[in-house]
């Protein structure tokens, strides 16, 4: 039985998301449902997470829903969030994606992306100068832009274009040539996604030994949109590794959710109560999305961040 959406509905699920009694799993489905209505409301609601939530996790997943939203009404709060030195440096990083994912090459958006090239923090740095590369390319010649995600099976905002090259073995020196831009790298990373294919899995998971945190973060989430059990091992190991960087991990915990095995399951189960508060979480969301892929209620569309 379908509900009718309307403005009541969309302030409730507001507020649930921002109660914090809730589970997170439970406000993450929320999160999601708000993604998908849209409009000015939802994302009032989303931005109010971002502003008090405490937890980093949550807050950077608002922030990545606002891009994949790509509504300028948020342009705003993640211009602000992406400036504030007190949120946590994967919240500031997925703000700066968004503004990106959004796509309006105002004076505003351009000051605030260069300004934070010189960030302390690389993976805010790395973030902004990918985001910039995508605003120029965008603006290159707007009548023969290249889908965004370049097929049906994707429907995520992609912080850049893939590739025209089809050749996995030149996409894979391409994405682990480290003197290249990460915007030429990502640019493989999204090709390779698209053919899909075992070898293209495989190709992809070698990323994930990169030096980039950032690169292999987002390594480890087209591995999880692409659900191909090739590549659970490697993402258990960077899980495992508690030497990795808190972004990478929980990116990888994700990944292991929607690819969502039995071995892969076993493996959250383990770090669901790992020291790293985002990893701990991350584990516990996934567990949630892996029991809910296997069902017909799967509602994380397109994946999570």
């Amino acid at each position: 039985m379908s509900v009718e959406i309307n403005e009541n509905n969309i302030e409730s699920l507001g507020e649930g998301i921002q109660d914090l009694s809730r589970p997170l799993k439970q406000r993450y489905r929320d999160l999601f449902t708000l993604k998908n209505i849209g409009g000015k409301i939802a994302i009032d609601s989303i931005v109010a997470c971002i502003t008090t939530d405490p937890s980093a996790l949550f807050k950077h997943e608002c922030a990545y829903v606002l891009g994949q939203m790509q509504n300028s009404y948020a342009l705003p709060a993640l211009i602000k969030t992406l400036s504030d030195p007190n949120q946590d440096v994967i919240v500031r990083h997925e703000a700066g994606e968004a503004i990106g994912a959004i796509g309006e090459q105002t004076p505003e958006v351009i000051a605030a992306l260069t300004e934070h090239l010189k960030s302390e923090h690389v993976e805010i740095s790395e973030t902004c100068q990918i985001a910039l590369d995508l605003l120029e390319w965008k603006n290159k010649d707007p009548s023969k832009q290249e889908n965004l995600t370049g097929s049906a099976d994707y429907k995520s905002v992609d912080p850049a274009p893939p590739s025209v090259e089809n050749d996995i073995n030149k996409l894979r020196e391409i994405l682990l040539d480290e003197k290249l831009s990460l915007f030429e790298r990502y640019r493989a990373m999204f090709a390779l996604r698209n053919i899909g294919s075992s070898d293209a899995v495989l190709a992809l998971a070698d990323g994930l030994k990169c030096s980039s945190a950032l690169y292999r973060h987002e390594i480890a989430y087209i591995l999880g949109q692409m659900q191909h059990e090739a590549a659970s091992k490697q993402l258990a190991a960077n899980l495992m590794d508690l030497s990795e960087h808190a972004m990478v991990r929980h990116e990888c915990a994700e990944a292991l959710g929607a690819i969502a095995t039995e071995d892969c399951m076993n493996v959250l189960k383990k770090y669901a109560t790992d020291k790293e508060q985002m990893v701990k979480e991350s584990c516990e969301v996934a567990l949630d999305m892996g029991e809910y892929h296997s069902s017909d209620q799967f509602q994380y569309a397109d994946g999570l961040s």
